[in-house]
């Protein structure tokens, strides 16, 4: 079973560098790691090209997600995922995904639990998922993380790809086209990946606010958005979202990033940090 891990990039190579070794020292499995970079002038055209454990593609696009289904036309793999630059997948969790999807045939979509880290990789908050459903992403927002979404091949090829009108919140859009589909998904209570808070919250933007609006369509939708949320939160109790969790993990940091830095953390819990208490995924 064959992964292909698509990372969109743009003037990140600090980040970059550090989410590519993650994805090369995945063990036990088979793994191509594409790249497709904007034209970054940051000094990655530099470097780029000539990293071996990358296949590099450098040109323009039309934005993040038209440079993610470059990717996806381009990979070979059975199992696809795309990492953002700020992004790392935990030591193992590659294994583990080929693992559950090699006892779950019938199954297309997996998400994965995530940690939020702060920008020197310490822990700030334990993300545990549970499905999304159709009407809580359309209206209020989608609740898994792309950081630790895989999916099979089947997907793409059935034309599921991301839809190039949104900047912000394609990965919404996306997940509401797949529920659509009725594509099978699952989810696996474990932390497959971590991404770092570095201040930035696209979903929280103004172009953000403007296409959820737009995702939502009738305007009486909106008065839903209170039940769904409740419900939602009702879901993740039941699922041990808010309960602290005990983690120990490992990842590159700019301080360190030719080896892992252990980090954990006896009661993880589940808040944002105050930055993002106000942003449009912290439920």
């Amino acid at each position: 079973m064959r992964f292909s891990i698509i990372t969109p990039s743009f003037r990140n190579a600090e980040w970059l560098k550090l989410c590519i070794a993650s994805v090369a020292d995945q063990q036990g499995v088979e793994v191509e790691h594409i790249v497709q970079d904007a034209g970054s002038d940051d000094g990655t055209q530099e470097w780029l090209p000539k990293d071996s454990r990358v296949r590099a593609f450098i040109e323009k696009d039309e934005g993040m997600y038209d440079a993610i289904n470059r990717g996806l036309r381009r990979a070979s793999g059975d199992i696809l995922a795309y990492l953002n630059c700020d992004e790392q997948y935990l030591p193992g969790a590659l294994a583990r995904v080929r693992d559950f999807f090699a006892a779950h045939p019938e199954i297309d979509v997996l998400f994965g639990d995530a940690i939020l880290v702060d920008q020197h990789g310490a822990p700030l908050s334990y993300r545990r998922m549970v499905l999304p459903l159709r009407a809580h992403v359309r209206i209020v927002h989608l609740n898994t993380l792309t950081c630790a979404t895989f999916f099979r091949r089947s997907v793409i090829e059935r034309g599921h790809f991301f839809d190039l009108q949104w900047k912000v919140i394609g990965d919404g859009a996306w997940t509401d086209d797949l529920l659509r589909a009725r594509v099978s998904m699952a989810t696996l209570p474990e932390p497959l990946a971590a991404f770092a808070f570095t201040g930035a919250n696209l979903g929280a933007s103004a172009r953000g606010a403007e296409e959820m609006k737009v995702l939502r369509g009738a305007a009486w939708k909106s008065a839903l958005a209170p039940l769904l949320s409740l419900h939602h939160r009702w879901r993740k109790w039941k699922a041990g979202a808010y309960a602290p969790h005990a983690v120990l993990y490992a990842l590159y940091t700019k301080e360190s990033p030719g080896q892992r830095v252990a980090f954990s953390e006896s009661r993880l819990g589940f808040d944002w940090p105050h930055q993002l208490a106000t942003g449009a995924t912290g439920s």
